[in-house]
C-alpha cells in the first residue's frame, strides 16, 4: 500500500462539486473511476474539502491509498487519459503514508473573478461574475482589509454543514484591478459555507456604494447573514491552492515509498513551481 497525492484542476460547471452523489457527475467520482480503469480496483479518493456545483479548482489536493506499482511516472498520464473532459491532474507524488488531504490543511487560497462593463460578455460566463457597474476598487480594498485577522464569519456563512465554530483566521486579502476584471484572492485557516461568495458579494455593495467600507466591521459584530451582502454566483470562485506544512508538489527525490515501487532512478514526475 503506497500514498499517492493529486494536484487536480477542474471546471466546476461540468460537474456537482466535488463529492459523490448518486446520479450526478462529481469530480471524485471521476477520479475514483479512473483509478478503477487504470489499476483495477475501486480506491476511496480524500479531497482537502468539498467544492460547490459550478465552483472551479486550480489546485485542489487529493489522496489515496493505492497497491499498484505502476511508478508515478506513469500513472499521471494514465489517469488522465481516463478522465472526462474538463478536469486534469496537473502533479502526482507518492507522499508519506500518513498524509490526508483534508485533515493536513493548514490554509487555502481562493480567487474570485469579478467583470464589470456596460456590455455583457457573450462567453465566459461559467468562469467569471459580471456587473454592468464600474466598482469604487479603493473603497472594496478598504473594506476588505477588516476580514484580516480572527474573526467570527457568522455574518458571511449560509446555512450548510454542521461545524463546531464559525470563528475563522483570514491571513491575507488582496484586490487587484486589470482593465474591466477585478481580481479578489483571499487566503485563510478555513472557510465556512459560501464564506467567500458571500465576502465578495458584500464587497460589491460597497464598490456599488451601497455600503460604506467600515460597514464590514459592524457586519461582522453582527453575527447575523442578513446584514451582509448577497451571496456571489459560484462561476467566479476558483480554489488556487491548498497549504500543508511540508512541501508538496516541488519535484525533487521520491519518497522512499516510491522507490520501492518503481526504484531508487525514477522521479516522480512532478513539475516544480506549482502554485
Amino acid at each position: 500500500m503506497r500514498n499517492v497525492r493529486l494536484l487536480v484542476a477542474y471546471d466546476g460547471s461540468r460537474f456537482f462539486g466535488w463529492q459523490r452523489q448518486a446520479g450526478f457527475p462529481s469530480i471524485q467520482e471521476a477520479l475514483e473511476d479512473a483509478l478503477e480503469a487504470v489499476v483495477g480496483e475501486r480506491v476511496a479518493v480524500h479531497g482537502s474539502g468539498r467544492t460547490d456545483t459550478g465552483v472551479h479548482a486550480l489546485g485542489q489536493t487529493a489522496n489515496f491509498h493505492v497497491t499498484t506499482r505502476i511508478e508515478d511516472r506513469r500513472l499521471l498520464p494514465a489517469l488522465n487519459a481516463h478522465l472526462p473532459e474538463g478536469i486534469a491532474i496537473r502533479a502526482l507524488e507518492t507522499c508519506r503514508d500518513d498524509f490526508h488531504a483534508q485533515k493536513d490543511v493548514r490554509a487555502k487560497r481562493y480567487l474570485y473573478l469579478l467583470r464589470t462593463g456596460p456590455v455583457r460578455p457573450p462567453f465566459a460566463r461559467e468562469f467569471e461574475h459580471w456587473t454592468p457597474e464600474r466598482l469604487d476598487v479603493a473603497s472594496m480594498k478598504r473594506a476588505a482589509a477588516a476580514f484580516v485577522g480572527e474573526h467570527d464569519f457568522t455574518s458571511f456563512a449560509s446555512h450548510g454543514s454542521p461545524r463546531k465554530s464559525n470563528v475563522r483566521r483570514v491571513s491575507a486579502v488582496h484586490l487587484r484591478e486589470r482593465r474591466e476584471r477585478v481580481f479578489f484572492v483571499v487566503q485563510g485557516n478555513g472557510f465556512l459555507y459560501n464564506m467567500v461568495r458571500a465576502m465578495v458579494g458584500t464587497l460589491i455593495e460597497v464598490g456599488r456604494g451601497k455600503l460604506a467600507p467600515p460597514a464590514i466591521v459592524e457586519i461582522l459584530r453582527a453575527r447575523n447573514r442578513r446584514w451582509a451582502g448577497p451571496t456571489a454566483p459560484a462561476a467566479g470562485l476558483y480554489l488556487l491552492r491548498v497549504l500543508y506544512r511540508e512541501p508538496c508538489f516541488q519535484g525533487g527525490a521520491p519518497h522512499p515509498a516510491a522507490e520501492r515501487v518503481s526504484g531508487p532512478s525514477s522521479a516522480s514526475g512532478s513539475p516544480s513551481g506549482l502554485p
